[in-house]
C-alpha cells in the first residue's frame, strides 16, 4: 500500500508537470538581450550622425526676406472676395439714390420733366426722413403733433390710393402714393422751418401758407400724372391732393 503511494503518484505527477510545460509554458531565450542592446546603440549613433549632418548651416539671425504675395483680379481667381459681385447695400434695400433726387428735384421744380420710372418709384426712405423733419419743426415751435401728422397721413394716403385706383386703367401701389405724398411734403416742411423764426399768424404767413400748399398740389398730382399715365386728369387728381397738403398747413399754421 505504501509502494502504490510512492511510486504511483510520483509518476502521475511527474507526467502532469511535464503535459502541462508542453502545453500551456513557454520557454523564453534571455541570451539575445545583448545582441538587442548593440543593435539599439548603433541605431542611436547613426540617428545622431544623421542630425549632426543635417543641422543648420545658416545665419540664425538674419531672416529671409519677404516672398510677394499672389495678386488676383476682382472676380477671377481663387483670392477674388466673394462680394465683389455684390450690389451696393443701398440697392439691395430697394434705396434708388438717383431716383431720389430726381423726384426732390421735380418736387422743387414742378415744370421740370421726370421719367416716369422715377416718379412711379416706390421709395420709403425720403417721406419718412422728411416727415420726421416736419414734426421736428414743429415741435422746435412749440407744436407736439407727430400723431396728427401720422394719422392725418396715412387716411389721406389710404383716401387717395382707393381714389386713383378708381381713375387709373393700370392700377397704383398703395407704396407709390406713400412716396409721391411723402416727397411733395418739402414745401410744408420749408413753412414749419419758418415758423419756427417768424410767426404765421398774420398776412405774410398766410401768404407763404397758400404758395407752400399751390407747390405741393403742382408737384404731387404732376408725379401722379406721369406716373400712371393720366393724360388731362391732373386737375382731377390735384384737387385731393390739395385738400390733403391743406390740412398740414393749417398744423403748421396754428
Amino acid at each position: 500500500m505504501g509502494e502504490w503511494q510512492d511510486g504511483s503518484w510520483s509518476s502521475y505527477d511527474q507526467q502532469q508537470w511535464n503535459q502541462g510545460q508542453a502545453e500551456g509554458f513557454q520557454q523564453f531565450d534571455y541570451g539575445g538581450y545583448n545582441s538587442n542592446q548593440n543593435s539599439f546603440s548603433q541605431d542611436s549613433s547613426a540617428t545622431v550622425g544623421y542630425t549632426q549632418e543635417a543641422a543648420y548651416t545658416g545665419s540664425m539671425f538674419i531672416p529671409e526676406p519677404l516672398q510677394p504675395e499672389p495678386t488676383f483680379n476682382k472676380g477671377h481667381g481663387a483670392g477674388a472676395s466673394a462680394f465683389d459681385g455684390e450690389p451696393p447695400l443701398l440697392e439691395e434695400l430697394g434705396i434708388h439714390p438717383d431716383h431720389i433726387l430726381q423726384k426732390t428735384l421735380t418736387v422743387l421744380n414742378p415744370w421740370r420733366s421726370t421719367d416716369p420710372a422715377a416718379a412711379g418709384d416706390s421709395d420709403l426712405a425720403g417721406p419718412l426722413c422728411f416727415c420726421l423733419a416736419f414734426g421736428s419743426f414743429l415741435m422746435l415751435s412749440g407744436k407736439l403733433h407727430f400723431n396728427y401728422i401720422y394719422g392725418i397721413g396715412l387716411l389721406g394716403c389710404l383716401c387717395i390710393y382707393a381714389l386713383l385706383n378708381l381713375m387709373a386703367v393700370s392700377g397704383v401701389a398703395i407704396c407709390t402714393v406713400v412716396s409721391i405724398l411723402g416727397y411733395c411734403l418739402i414745401p410744408i416742411v420749408g413753412l414749419a422751418g419758418l415758423s419756427v423764426l417768424i410767426s404765421l399768424t398774420g398776412v405774410f404767413g398766410t401768404i407763404l401758407t397758400i404758395m407752400a400748399v399751390l407747390w405741393c398740389t403742382a408737384s404731387s398730382s404732376k408725379l401722379f400724372v406721369t406716373a400712371l399715365e393720366m393724360r388731362d386728369q391732373q386737375v382731377l387728381v390735384a384737387y385731393p391732393c390739395g385738400l390733403l397738403y391743406s390740412v398740414f398747413a393749417l398744423i403748421t399754421m396754428f
